[in-house]
């Protein structure tokens, strides 16, 4: 039953999520291991209510979908009413953490911007598939969560410095392109189907008949200047914050080959044929890890054994996926 509930909680990206506020405590300076520890616990948490509340308010539209039969909920092995109890209480369990932090540092004001986080991550997960575009509000929880980490260190957000704003930007940007591109794409078919209403659908991105994939040169306009943009902040700190130094041309070579990496992936998925979920789920894993490396990479800047990050999102990827699905970089449930 314990592997059901990490399948419903959506293990395999939850590591992501989890490092997501310890990024903006390190943009503030800040490498104590127990306050990382504290911040990755809240995020993991933070992570599985988001989720699992997703999973709940779009069972109508998923169990049209064979293709999601792993599910907890659509194969029927945990409850709606359980899967709600589950939810509030990991909502709870990040809550709690949040307030001992705040006791530990005797600063309270982050909690006010972890309670916006939940509630736009909550937003997000009821208007979703009514309202295109709506990945703007999954993509502000997640800046408000990096800023939060950000906060639990300066406990003001006056004293936020430029490098910790520009990681929640960061951060804002690569979900919003998860979630438009990626997600968009491996969920058209049966978004289509079931009459929702996401971006992808609304730039006219659509299977048709022998299942060929058509995708808009409008839509892949917008995919690649997202990424543009998104590669443009990593390197703008460089220019702005960072003193030259020796070890900044070894990142900016790891920076140049991650994003050229993370382009290549884009095109692959932006120009295949034929829909297939299953190759998609692959290709979304492998962006999934290259995506999330900008960042610490680009923090080495600030202290070289950042990079030490990268690896506990790909690590918890590959086991989750090896442990409740049988696979490396496919997850079933995804």
């Amino acid at each position: 039953m314990i592997r059901e509930y990490l399948k419903l909680a959506r293990s395999f990206n939850s590591f992501l999520t989890g490092i997501s506020p310890v990024m903006g405590a390190i943009a503030m300076g800040k490498f104590e291991l127990y306050h990382l520890f504290l911040l990755f616990l809240i995020g993991f948490f933070g992570h599985t209510y988001g989720f699992v509340l997703n999973d709940i308010l779009d069972y109508k539209i998923d169990k049209l979908n064979q293709e999601l039969i792993d599910r907890p909920l659509i194969s029927g092995t945990i409850s709606i009413k359980k899967a709600w109890i589950f939810a509030i209480f990991s909502m709870v369990i990040s809550f709690l953490l949040a307030i001992v932090l705040s006791f530990i540092t005797k600063m309270y004001f982050p909690l006010i911007i972890l309670i916006f986080s939940a509630l736009v991550i909550t937003v997000y997960d009821i208007i979703s598939k009514k309202y295109p575009l709506m990945d703007i509000f999954s993509s502000s929880a997640v800046f408000l969560l990096i800023l939060y980490g950000a906060t639990t260190v300066s406990d003001n957000l006056f004293n936020v410095t430029t490098l910790a704003w520009i990681v929640c930007l960061l951060g804002w940007i690569q979900v919003f392109f998860m979630q438009l591109v990626p997600g968009g794409l491996k969920d058209i078919k049966n978004d289509y189907e079931a009459g929702a209403n996401t971006a992808a659908l609304k730039f006219g991105v659509r299977v048709t008949k022998g299942n060929l994939l058509r995708v808009p040169l409008s839509y892949r306009i917008v995919a690649y200047i997202t990424q543009i943009v998104n590669i443009f902040f990593v390197f703008l700190p460089f220019l702005i914050i960072f003193n030259h130094r020796p070890i900044n041309y070894i990142i900016w070579i790891l920076l140049c080959l991650v994003g050229f990496l993370m382009l290549f992936v884009s095109y692959r998925f932006l120009n295949m044929k034929y829909f297939e979920r299953g190759k998609m789920r692959k290709l979304l894993g492998s962006h999934f890890s290259i995506n999330f490396s900008l960042v610490p990479i680009m923090l080495m800047a600030l202290n070289p054994w950042t990079i030490i990050i990268i690896l506990f999102p790909p690590i918890g990827f590959i086991f989750s996926n090896l442990i409740l699905h049988g696979t490396f970089f496919q997850p079933k449930t995804m």
